[in-house]
């Protein structure tokens, strides 16, 4: 060996010794591995709750809820749910049923007074408070075990006049403004439209060089809903104030349906009058949408199914309106409930305990949801909003990492459907009576003009209020 060859030698072998000393110092020092929930792990105590380790022999808890949007979460939740059974020496049946059919299965089951331990509805459901069992005792461990609670949970349910936590509020959905990169940046919005002002203008331009039209469903249903309260809230109108009034009837609440009359006649189709909660998904993996207001589970659909679309998806925190607000409603709320015909004593405990297990565990629920599920209790969730966290690496493949960073705001520009008051039963029958996507619908197919909308609303909501005001359920007069 030559002295050349021995100095490469020597150089080489200093090289792979500093590789391979420096690179357990980075791991030491901060280089960071991908960000994993954490260990699951079952408590026998949350705040003032002791629970026992095991339930006595026979114990049991049925749980009827929805088929996830995103599928990875029920073959996760299923799989969980048997191994806190198995732990805490439980039998756990889960029943999953469409988002459709609950609002129905838990009015069936109160009124035959039996069926499932724990229903999880989407969407507040005080209009069942009267058939429901008060949660205030473990939503009160909740807090003393996680600490702060989201105002959406905190609003969609507990009910003030009553002093009454009717449900208890595990998890919610941010619901983004959606749209296709490519298509805005052409008609001169590169980061999407902003206001409402610009979806209007913009999905106009697109639908007539493209035919591809706007989204923003015009159906009885939770899509259709969601954005007409959004698109309400934004404009400065609102149902009631925070004294729990109506206020419908209001020049805000009219130029917030003329918006959609105008989107409609400039950018939309009759599709939307017949959108199913799937459609909006649908149709924009498909390519045939400019723009939608939703959650991001039809956004993991397209990954898997249209990676192209998925790549040219852009995300706002929703719209603002004419003077600069902006509120979005949720898209899901995530509320367990205990009908009062649950009488035994252990089921009601067992029950208690996999609703605050749950909780406690819910970096896996996140992330068994793709990041979907967002939690009632941030400190159960470090690893979602934490600088370096899964929205500024998406562990699910976005292109790029952090493109679901816009949801770390989410609390700020989120509403719940209550909004600025709390989800009372009149709130919750209105939402199930789906009388604001009846009233958009009604104006964009020119059946009625909007102050005559606006006008026959108001007079069916302040009917469903003053009934739920002579009951002792809804603060405030008329």
């Amino acid at each position: 060996m030559n002295q050349r060859t021995s100095s490469r030698v020597r150089k080489a072998l200093l090289i792979s010794l500093s590789a391979a000393f420096l690179i357990p110092a980075l791991a030491a020092t901060g280089a960071k591995a991908a960000v994993k929930p954490a260990a699951i792990k079952y408590q026998s105590k949350f705040g003032s709750m002791t629970f026992p380790k095991k339930f006595p022999e026979g114990t049991t808890l049925e749980i009827t809820q929805w088929s996830h949007f995103v599928p990875m979460y029920d073959k996760w939740f299923d799989k969980y749910a048997q191994e806190w059974g198995k732990e805490n020496n439980v039998k756990v049946v889960v029943n999953h049923i469409s988002l459709g059919q609950l609002a129905s299965s838990l009015s069936s089951a109160i009124a035959a007074k039996q069926g499932s331990t724990l229903y999880e509805m989407l969407a507040p459901p005080s209009a069942f408070i009267q058939g429901l069992q008060p949660l205030n005792k473990m939503n009160q461990a909740a807090a003393a075990a996680f600490g702060k609670r989201t105002s959406v949970c905190k609003h969609s349910s507990y009910l003030p006049i009553k002093h009454e936590w009717y449900g208890f509020c595990h998890g919610w959905v941010p619901d983004p403004g959606d749209y296709r990169v490519s298509l805005w940046k052409k008609v001169g919005y590169p980061t999407g439209p902003h206001t409402y002002a610009d979806l209007l203008k913009g999905a106009t331009k697109i639908y007539k060089s493209t035919g591809i039209p706007s989204g923003g469903g015009l159906s009885p249903q939770i899509d259709g809903e969601y954005f007409a309260r959004s698109v309400i809230w934004s404009f400065g109108g609102s149902i009631q104030n925070a004294k729990g009034q109506v206020t419908f009837d209001s020049p805000q609440v009219i130029k917030a349906v003329e918006f959609v009359r105008d989107l409609h006649k400039h950018a939309q189709t009759p599709e939307v009058f017949t959108w199913t909660p799937a459609s909006n998904n649908q149709v924009y993996i498909a390519g045939q949408a400019s723009y939608i207001q939703n959650s991001i589970s039809f956004y993991r659909s397209a990954q898997d199914v249209h990676p192209k679309i998925a790549d040219d998806t852009g995300f706002r925190p929703g719209l603002r309106g004419p003077t600069g607000q902006l509120h979005q409603t949720a898209h899901v709320y995530f509320i367990y409930v205990m009908p009062k015909y649950v009488k035994n004593k252990e089921k009601k405990e067992a029950a208690e305990k996999f609703m605050l297990d749950l909780e406690a565990n819910y970096s896996n629920a996140t992330y068994n949801s793709k990041l979907y599920n967002f939690p009632a209790f941030p400190s159960t969730v470090p690893q979602l909003t934490e600088k370096g966290g899964w929205l500024d690496h998406d562990p699910f493949g976005s292109k790029p990492a952090n493109k679901l960073n816009v949801l770390r705001t989410a609390p700020k520009w989120t509403a719940w459907l209550g909004y600025p008051g709390y989800a009372n039963p009149a709130i919750s029958e209105i939402y199930h009576e789906h009388l604001l996507s009846a009233m958009m619908a009604e104006v964009a197919q020119g059946k009625k003009t909007p102050q005559e909308a606006v006008k026959d609303t108001t007079a069916q909501i302040k009917k469903i209020f003053a009934k739920w005001r002579k009951r002792g359920y809804v603060l405030g007069g008329s």
